[in-house]
């Protein structure tokens, strides 16, 4: 799968209060307006700031169901997920199961990218993804 990989794609954080957290990115790092966004199958809002070749993307869920609403819950607020790129979301995953790998199903993200995860068990506990940015944003 390492020859799928063409950098990062987004960071994740998650958050309790998305427009208090987005003001206090765009101070502290002067970023400039986000881009907002809502992906009501994952039960949440999001404010991404576009880094270079990258997204930060700051997650805040909408309610107490869903992935993110537990993180938030056991793990409280910070860095959530490393989105790694790949030009064929396919083509890495058919590498990651031949080599024992666990990938959950693909799934649709922020401006269609499609998205799948990588196990924590394959990575030492660290939340990983891989994206293929279908639109090149």
């Amino acid at each position: 799968m390492a020859g799928h990989i063409s950098g990062i794609h987004h960071i994740n954080f998650l958050v309790r209060d998305l427009d208090e957290a987005e003001a206090r990115y765009r101070e502290l790092l002067g970023l400039g307006p986000a881009i907002r966004g809502e992906l009501t199958g994952r039960g949440v809002l999001t404010a991404r700031f576009r880094l270079g070749e990258s997204w930060l993307v700051l997650v805040q869920p909408t309610g107490d169901e869903g992935e993110p609403a537990r993180m938030l819950r056991e793990q409280g607020e910070g860095f959530m997920l490393l989105s790694l790129s790949v030009d064929d979301l396919d083509a890495a995953l058919a590498d990651t199961r031949a080599t024992g790998g666990e990938v959950s199903a693909v799934r649709t993200g922020l401006e269609g990218w499609r998205i799948a995860d990588l196990a924590a068990s394959d990575t030492f506990g660290a939340q990983l993804q891989l994206c293929e940015d279908t639109d090149g944003s």
